[in-house]
């Protein structure tokens, strides 16, 4: 929600066409891969409520590799299903494992990269996560600190990890050298990732990865139907990143930005002579400076002496509050609304 209110509970950003490519967040994720995975190899994991959404966006995705979860246990549960179905097809299969609402620039380079990375974890047990050399202190994102080099270029153990520090710790991490930013790209191979797991939910009485070889989809969708909700809501990071000793950061070569908040997106867009940016949107500036604005389609902004502000319209929602800390900002305003007005404008 820090993206509200242009990412809304019922249209979340993932489903977007925010930068007004003519493809949203999801479809140019997949576009992404497809350029150099087989489309058969793709799989796409979605809550119940969105799975209308991921047809229409991705009609050419046959049901058999749209993963539904019968309920929201975070991103490590529904990596484990992922990994049992994957398994089940191929037992040497090599995975990665990418959230879909992240900007990537530099396609040449992220794909020679995540070879790589499939390369290196084909022939090494072990959790791989792609990491980013940090261009600005930003809070919003979870810095890695590269420990002992391995034998392969450029793949370092994890030697710690903190999630969203404070600004000045992240100006301290950035400088350091030490610290790369977390993509929450994962790659492994699947006989280890199905050990991982199953080492990961000891105290779970029932496993998606017990399912035994051979299964149908129809028997895998009534096991994970019965016994999925009772997994811990756990994500991947905190999985791989805070409870793993297996586990690998590669430094990578491509851009890359979290498009998690208001500010973010700031910091990786063109800008303006004034340091306004303008996404997809028809607006007039006077006297403004360090603003990002983004306003509806048939719809037309005439703004005067803002300065590092957000200005953010979608549907029946128009939001203008400070650039600066607006994570907790909006989500305070998001449940002031939803309380007040209706869950319907969240």
């Amino acid at each position: 929600m820090r993206l509200w209110p242009s990412s809304r509970n019922e249209h979340p950003k993932q489903f977007i066409d925010f930068f007004g490519t003519g493809r949203t967040q999801l479809q140019s994720t997949f576009d992404r891969f497809v350029s150099f995975i087989c489309k058969e190899n793709i799989y796409i994991s979605t809550s119940k409520e969105y799975v209308q959404l991921v047809h229409e966006q991705l009609p050419e995705l046959p049901d058999e590799q749209l993963l539904v979860e019968p309920v929201n246990r975070g991103t490590a549960p529904s990596v484990a299903r992922a990994g049992r179905r994957i398994h089940n097809a191929c037992e040497d299969a090599r995975i990665i494992v990418t959230p879909s609402d992240q900007l990537v620039m530099g396609d040449e380079a992220f794909r020679n990269n995540v070879l790589a990375g499939l390369d290196y974890v084909g022939t090494n047990d072990l959790m791989l996560t792609m990491g980013i050399r940090p261009t600005r202190p930003e809070p919003g994102y979870g810095y890695i600190q590269i420990g002992e080099p391995t034998l392969a270029k450029g793949i370092h153990k994890v030697q710690s990890f903190t999630e969203k520090p404070e600004r000045d710790f992240a100006r301290v991490f950035m400088e350091s050298g030490e610290f790369f930013w977390n993509t929450g790209m994962f790659l492994c191979n699947v006989q280890f990732m199905r050990k991982w797991f199953l080492q990961l939910f000891t105290d779970m009485p029932y496993r998606v990865a017990y399912l035994p070889q051979g299964y149908t989809i129809k028997e895998e969708v009534e096991y994970v139907e019965k016994y999925y909700p009772s997994y811990p809501n756990l994500s991947m990071d905190k999985a791989a990143l805070e409870m793993s000793d297996d586990v690998y950061v590669m430094r990578c070569d491509f851009g890359w930005a979290d498009l998690g908040t208001w500010h973010s997106i700031y910091e990786v867009m063109q800008r303006s002579e004034d340091d306004n940016v303008v996404i997809n949107s028809k607006v007039l500036l006077e006297n403004c400076k360090g603003n990002i604005v983004k306003l509806p389609k048939n719809h037309v902004g005439v703004i005067n002496g803002l300065e590092g502000y957000i200005v953010a319209e979608e549907g029946d929602v128009l939001l203008i509050c400070k650039k600066s800390d607006s994570s907790a900002l909006i989500r305070k305003y998001v449940n002031e609304v939803g309380i007040r007005f209706g869950q319907q404008y969240t």
